[in-house]
């Protein structure tokens, strides 16, 4: 029998799927707070990795304070130009002095932040389009013993926080997930005209699920206006495809509903982003860690991305309530809505949460007693593992945003 404190209960509401009105959004990659998100999170792994190369431990440091003040552009069809640069400045704390070596913690966070623009956002120029700055504090000596010591297999939380997750994805959740990540990768492969700024707004009301999509142009691939209302059709019918693999319900999809034909003003953009227009960004305030904005769920307001991956709560138990949620939903039958709220202890082993609550909506004729001996083994079984989550996240292998 486990010593963890795990409960198992029923949730006093309907399942989001069969509530009235449903609200889900997502913030693209190419959005100034995914912007952030992403060099946030690139630059911590990039941290990371180089700590346990130099030094077999992951030391202090957190980066999940950055920012984004938006430039000025003038787009134009055929290729406009930048007129001042956007510029982001990485802030947080790093460990630069340990144990008589100097780790050059900027340096690394400024290589890992050209690279993920280079990767993700190839329109911004680094240097030009974009500048790039950044200012980490040195990292708490008393926060580098809790990385430090060897004997300890299992990190103690280093916040008394909260982490949240939940599964299945609705439909809708579905739709808007997918249509995001499908349109900057498959469909933006073959139309670069599509900036990696695409914003989705998914709502449903009744069977009735309206997708509400901004798309950034870029002004390079768009010679006249005929060229750009047909790219935003394109991306319309794209979305609608997407989201008929996903639901039989009535979809209506909307793209650049802003767009004034008449007036020639329209998305266009020179970089993809709105980010060189006036749309500042900022680590935290878009996409929770399962990818997604969901309202009508709990949600932790903690950042994800940039922070420590040893022992930090926000990042650690937001990431594995999902998977525990995911898991639950797939191993157990019977399971209609499920929520998994981890709670933190400062200085408690990060495996044994104050609690662990996992709130079930259950299919008709299913009883919460029927489920709750199977989900409270797996929620077991994924805490006692906790510190997988920490090495996946150094690895690269799961998205905080």
């Amino acid at each position: 029998m486990s010593e963890r404190n795990i409960r198992i209960e029923s949730i006093d509401r309907q399942a989001v799927e069969d509530q009235e009105v449903e609200i889900v959004e997502r913030k693209g990659i190419g959005h100034p707070d995914s912007i952030c998100d992403g060099i946030a999170e690139s630059v911590a792994g990039a941290l990371a990795r180089e700590y346990l190369d130099r030094v077999g431990e992951v030391l202090h440091f957190n980066t999940d304070e950055t920012q984004l003040v938006a430039g000025e552009a003038a787009p134009a069809f055929g290729g406009g130009e930048v007129v001042d640069p956007i510029y982001l400045l990485i802030v947080g704390r790093a460990t630069k002095h340990y144990d008589g070596r100097t780790i050059p913690a900027e340096t690394i966070a400024l290589r890992a932040a050209r690279e993920y623009l280079e990767s993700e956002i190839p329109q911004l120029t680094v240097g030009e389009d974009i500048v790039v700055d950044v200012k980490l504090g040195e990292g708490s000596g008393d926060l580098q013993e809790v990385f430090g010591e060897d004997e300890v297999s299992v990190p103690m939380a280093n916040d008394t926080s909260f982490g949240v997750g939940h599964a299945p994805l609705t439909e809708t959740e579905q739709i808007v997930l997918e249509a995001e990540r499908r349109l900057n990768g498959e469909y933006a492969d073959e139309n670069p005209e599509l900036g990696p700024d695409v914003k989705i707004m998914g709502k449903r009301e009744g069977d009735e699920i309206d997708v509400t999509v901004a798309a950034a142009m870029v002004d390079e691939y768009v010679a006249d206006l005929d060229a750009y209302i047909e790219a935003v059709e394109s991306v319309r019918e794209f979305v609608d495809g997407v989201a008929r693999e996903h639901t039989d319900r009535a979809v209506d999809v909307h793209v650049n509903t802003a767009d004034d034909y008449d007036e020639g003003s329209i998305y266009l953009t020179v970089t993809g982003t709105s980010a060189e227009q006036g749309d500042d960004g900022s680590v935290g305030r878009g996409n929770r860690a399962n990818g997604l904005i969901t309202p009508n769920r709990s949600m932790s307001m903690e950042a994800t991305s940039g922070k420590n991956p040893v022992n930090h709560i926000g990042k650690i138990y937001n990431l594995l309530s999902t998977e525990i949620a995911e898991e639950v939903v797939s191993e157990v039958d019977g399971i209609r809505d499920l929520r998994v709220r981890l709670l933190s202890q400062i200085g408690r082993p990060i495996d044994q949460p104050h609690v662990a609550d996992v709130q079930v909506v259950t299919d008709d004729g299913v009883a919460v007693s029927d489920v709750e001996g199977d989900a409270a083994a797996i929620v077991d079984r994924e805490l006692a593992d906790v510190t997988g989550i920490t090495r996946s996240v150094i690895d690269g292998e799961l998205s905080t945003f």
